[in-house]
Order: structure tokens, then C-alpha cells, then sequence
């Protein structure tokens, strides 16, 4: 919350906290709870037992053995009987939780592994060597390990022309 770090910095200059609490148009027992706490205001809601809680522990069962199941499936399974959206909505929470890791999505690439390749057509003609001017192609070549970008213009649109 801004607010609460403009409270804090008016007091610390001191600002009277009445005064502070006019200005920002809130109550001075709010301004005194800014001043006197360690950090920013946070909420947190306490966990309550929902008809989807008697479930859960069948649920993450057979999510650890299939985590691609249909919530249907999983609904009959565990004996489900209430609002199958409801069901949805508290299945979606989990699955991410059990979802294997596709070896194939990473977010790590070791040197070498690979590179982004686009063609670019800069925004004005190139004069040529015969009088002419034309838009030549620029393959624009960046390694995914170092980000390092690598360039070329390409004198035509042939494919020859791009070894």
C-alpha cells in the first residue's frame, strides 16, 4: 500500500499524525497502526473446511497416479456429489501442485543449445552499388544461452544467398 509508506515517511518527518491523517482523509487510528507496525498491512484469510476438504486427500491421490485424469473421473471416483463447477475450481488448485515437468519446457539453455532466427527489414532503402535503392532483408540471429545477437544482410530474397 502507498499510503502506508507516505504515512510512515510524514511521521519520521514529523508531521503530526492528526494532521497526516486530514491530509490523506483517513481515520488517526489508522495513521498511529502505520506508525507502530513493521511493515505494510496484510490480510491473511484463516482456512475454513469447505465440502470440498473430506475429498482432498483422495483427490491428490489420484492426481499423484495420473495427473491428467478429467474431473469427471476423479468426481466419481472419490464420490463426489455436490456442484461440479465447485469441484473444477478446487481440482484446477491442485493440479498445477502435481503436474510432471515436460523435459522439453525448460528455462535453462546451456551454450550452443539455441537460437532465435528473424528476418528484419530495416526502415529505409539501402543505395546500392548500381544507383538503385531497395529494402534488403537482415537476418537477425540471437543465441538463447547469451543473448548475444548476430547479424547479416541478406543482398537478396533467395535462399542461396543465406549460407
Amino acid at each position: 500500500m502507498e499510503d502506508w509508506a507516505l504515512i510512515r515517511r510524514l511521521a519520521a518527518e514529523g508531521v503530526p499524525k492528526a494532521r497526516i491523517a486530514a491530509r490523506l482523509g483517513i481515520s488517526r487510528t489508522t495513521v498511529l497502526k502505520a506508525v507502530n507496525a513493521n511493515g505494510p498491512p496484510h490480510y491473511e484469510r484463516k482456512p475454513v473446511t469447505t465440502s470440498f476438504s473430506p475429498f482432498e486427500a483422495r483427490v491428490r491421490e489420484l492426481l499423484d497416479l495420473e495427473p491428467g485424469i478429467p474431473a469427471t473421473v476423479i468426481a466419481e471416483r472419490v464420490g463426489w456429489e455436490g456442484s461440479m463447477t465447485w469441484f473444477r475450481q478446487n481440482l484446477g488448485a491442485l493440479r498445477p501442485e502435481h503436474r510432471r515437468i515436460d523435459p522439453a519446457d525448460r528455462l535453462v539453455w546451456e551454450a550452443g543449445d539455441a537460437a532465435q532466427c528473424d528476418l528484419w527489414f530495416p526502415p529505409r532503402k539501402i543505395p546500392l552499388e548500381d544507383g538503385t535503392t531497395t529494402l534488403l532483408p537482415v537476418l537477425v540471429i540471437t543465441a538463447a544461452h547469451s543473448r548475444f545477437m548476430l547479424t547479416r544482410m541478406i543482398p537478396t530474397r533467395k535462399t542461396e544467398d543465406l549460407c
